[in-house]
């Protein structure tokens, strides 16, 4: 056994038992992913999701680094779903069907495929299945709402070209989006927050 300021480890012996403590690591996701050693942190703020609501960084997020990135390809991968399906159902059910009826049932399928995508691409949650679902769906619609608010203000009051504000809106509104569904949709209270409501 070795003690030193920082840390008290104990290695695997015959029986197998693999201990490891270490002062200011507060998780298992405090260890090393390579060694399994606990890494120290002081930063009260350094983990804050619990360990049973947040995942590994899956492959999209390994491939392009930022959870900025991967939100904007996952963005963009479900608008195109979205105009697919748009154009589908408006084969499917006919002439005799309003078009909005089309949009419509595009927009119900397209945002349960959004919600998984971003909730196992992008933010990489778990647990409150139901809650994350009517919160990222408050948001989506909240963000079209939004959408048409500033695109009507742009081009009614301010007189903006309409092609080129809808342009500028929508991306106004998609960095909108962004921040709500990571602090709204798919938010996680602080693990320091989680201990003192358990004690």
């Amino acid at each position: 056994m070795e003690f030193n300021d920082e840390r008290s480890e104990v290695s695997a012996g015959a029986d197998g038992v693999v201990p490891t403590a270490t002062r200011g690591a507060r998780s298992l996701d405090d260890c090393d992913g390579q060694s399994g050693r606990a890494v120290l942190s002081s930063d009260p703020i350094a983990v804050d999701l619990s360990t049973a609501e947040q995942a590994k960084p899956g492959p999209l997020l390994r491939l392009v680094q930022r959870q900025e990135v991967a939100f904007a390809a996952v963005g963009g991968f479900n608008t195109a779903v979205g105009i697919g399906l748009t154009v589908v159902w408006l084969a499917v059910l006919g002439d005799n069907v309003p078009p909005s009826v089309a949009v419509a049932a595009a927009y119900a399928v397209s945002i349960v495929i959004a919600f998984v995508l971003h909730r196992t691409l992008v933010f990489r949650v778990r647990g409150h299945l139901l809650r994350d679902f009517l919160r990222f769906v408050a948001v989506n619609s909240g963000g079209l709402l939004l959408n048409m608010a500033l695109l009507e203000l742009a081009v009614s009051v301010w007189h903006f070209p309409d092609k080129p504000a809808a342009v500028v809106v929508m991306g106004l509104v998609a960095i909108a989006s962004y921040f709500g569904h990571r602090h709204i949709s798919f938010r996680r209270r602080p693990q320091v927050e989680a201990d003192h409501a358990v004690g």
